[in-house]
């Protein structure tokens, strides 16, 4: 009886110690498949936010939809708005302005307005505002902070290039003798700088 026992244990403690070591193998594999799993960068996540506005469709400010797909392929600079901020405000004819002057170069300026319809329609009026305007709302801000907007300010501006990648940020309002600068280096120096508002 004692040795039928003595094997029984012998067994019983065999089989614990070959469980034991088919779970450590199997949680080290664990380990090694959450190693390989790396963080996206910051990098990625903002060319999968550019990715994702370019799929999407907002209406303008006459209800109609526009496809952002169809300035993908030119360099653009988004606008993220709203008529009742003050330095989007003061910002907006610059931003006409410069849309004008760099039009040779292919560079399309949009604004993304968090309001209704009705209350940027009236605002384009007043202030014969010549821009694609697109109707966002609460969305606008969503996006925003993907593109990079992580306090959610306004104005917040991205210039995105031809290929898709952020080429700039910047929240609040534009110092523009700066941007045009940063807009040549951009387009390679073509042709002659045009000037600043109030320049």
């Amino acid at each position: 009886m004692k040795s039928s026992s003595w094997w029984l244990l012998a067994v019983g403690l065999a089989s614990a110690g070959a469980g034991l070591y088919v779970a450590q193998r199997e949680m080290d594999k664990l380990g090694q498949s959450a190693a390989a799993i790396k963080p996206a960068s910051a990098d990625t996540l903002q060319a999968q936010a550019v990715q994702k506005m370019f799929a999407m469709q907002l209406p303008d400010q006459d209800g109609k939809a526009q496809a952002l797909a169809q300035w993908r392929g030119k360099p653009l600079l988004v606008n993220f708005w709203a008529p009742w901020c003050a330095p989007c405000v003061r910002e907006m004819p610059a931003l006409v302005k410069l849309r004008q002057d760099f039009a040779g170069k292919q560079l399309q300026v949009i604004g993304i307005g968090m309001d209704n319809a009705a209350a940027i329609k009236e605002f384009a009026a007043q202030r014969k505002i010549d821009l694609p305007l697109l109707v966002a709302g609460v969305e606008a801000a969503e996006l925003s902070r993907e593109l990079g907007n992580e306090r959610g300010g306004l104005p917040y501006t991205v210039l995105i290039g031809a290929d898709g990648r952020i080429l700039k940020s910047h929240v609040g309002e534009l110092k523009f003798d700066s941007l045009y600068q940063e807009l040549q280096v951009f387009f390679g120096g073509l042709g002659a700088a045009p000037s600043a508002p109030g320049s």
